[in-house]
């Protein structure tokens, strides 16, 4: 694990943090520049947007709640193929964001090692997705004015200094797709923070805020989004397994009689309450939730047809939450991507490794397991055809 990752998770509270404010309030850890230090730099940023083709709404300017329009900092240009794509202009960019545009970088995790990094162990420890948007600031102006996001996040300050004016929640746990609109915040924050270089902000979904750059120093920082697990989810999750029950895959008597239906609801009931009142439920949602969760991109080229048996190919798991038991057996299973695997007892010292988020060479994982590089290649192919494994460093 990173140590930017440790700093970001034991800076919180760790399972303290879960327990008594995850979900409830917002908490301000405070750190040093150094700590963040090999993160995500200017240097970095001025790479991506030198190297990469990034278009609106990926790569974006906000000013004042609106999204500057694109042709404002950008020009069209014209491919001898005929496709068209926006070509930054560095004056015009910088002109914009010297006047108070702030600019975004949605899910810059898949764009910079170290922030994928940071996301994939931010996965692990609190067992959600999470997309990492960057955003840099140059003046005191409001680049979204007073707004708050239908999902939880983590805050890590890069460079500079950002003003966070928190005023509390009007609607609790409000969602995307709701059925009312939070109330406008009070007048007075409930907090008024400046967030330097390392340090953290945690902020539950449903918090208005707003945020500026402070005193107008310029400001780089990460905003990690955590994706909801909600009552709403555990029901459509619940609906889909209780297909296995032909009650639930039969048609609703519309025309039947009075009895009839209320027969038909009440074997509905039993069901629900039969399973509401399971001691495991919650548990078995978040395995199932766990074991769903697609892998991050990682192609294995050049093995197209498939990982040879060679030591020093080095391989990772390219998914955050997988699960790994010793069944009664001995055998080992591997639940992960939406696929399930069982293999012999000598895999499990192999597959404990890989679990850690690290890479290890097919030569290591041979010499854990007692198995020759020959059998440890045809387990890694099986991992990579899953889509759950990748042959190369860690990212």
């Amino acid at each position: 694990m990173t140590t930017e990752t440790l700093s970001v998770a034991q800076r919180l509270g760790g399972d303290q943090f879960l327990a008594r404010t995850f979900g409830r309030s917002y908490h301000v850890a405070r750190g040093d520049a150094a700590s963040v230090a090999g993160l995500v730099s200017w240097d970095d940023l001025n790479a991506i947007l030198t190297q990469h083709r990034l278009e609106a709404p990926r790569f974006r300017l906000a000013l004042d709640g609106e999204q500057v329009p694109a042709f404002r900092y950008s020009r069209p240009v014209v491919t001898r193929r005929s496709t068209t794509w926006q070509r930054l202009q560095t004056a015009s960019l910088h002109e914009q964001l010297a006047n108070g545009a702030t600019l975004v970088l949605d899910a810059v995790d898949e764009l910079h090692t170290g922030v994928g990094r940071l996301a994939k162990h931010l996965e692990n420890w609190l067992r959600t997705a999470v997309q990492v948007n960057l955003y840099g600031s140059w003046t005191g102006t409001e680049g979204f004015g007073t707004h708050w996001d239908d999902h939880d996040v983590i805050v890590v300050q890069l460079d500079g200094a950002k003003r966070w004016r928190l005023y509390g929640p009007t609607r609790t746990a409000p969602m995307n797709r709701d059925v009312a609109t939070p109330e406008e915040p009070p007048e007075q924050p409930v907090a008024d923070l400046v967030l330097g270089p390392g340090d953290v902000l945690y902020l539950p979904r449903g918090w208005w805020h707003a945020v500026a750059a402070s005193e107008g120093q310029h400001s780089l920082h990460l905003t990690c989004g955590l994706q909801t697990t909600t009552g709403a989810d555990l029901i459509t999750w619940l609906s889909e397994t209780l297909r296995g029950h032909e009650i639930v895959r039969t048609d609703i008597p519309r025309f039947g009689t009075e009895s009839e239906q209320r027969e038909f609801l009440d074997q509905i009931a039993k069901l629900l309450v039969d399973e509401l009142t399971s001691s495991d439920l919650i548990a078995r949602f978040g395995l199932a939730s766990d074991a769903t969760e697609p892998g991050r991109l990682a192609p294995s080229l050049p093995y197209v047809h498939g990982i040879p048996p060679e030591q020093q190919l080095r391989v990772h798991l390219v998914v955050a939450r997988p699960h790994l038991a010793t069944m009664p057996d001995g055998t080992a299973q591997l639940i992960a991507g939406g696929e399930e695997w069982t293999f012999a007892p000598k895999a499990l010292p192999l597959l404990q490794l890989l679990l850690n988020g690290s890479s290890h060479s097919l030569g290591e994982l041979a010499a854990a397991a007692g198995l020759s590089v020959e059998q440890v290649a045809a387990l890694v192919n099986e991992l990579v055809s899953g889509q759950v494994a990748a042959i190369g460093a860690a990212p």
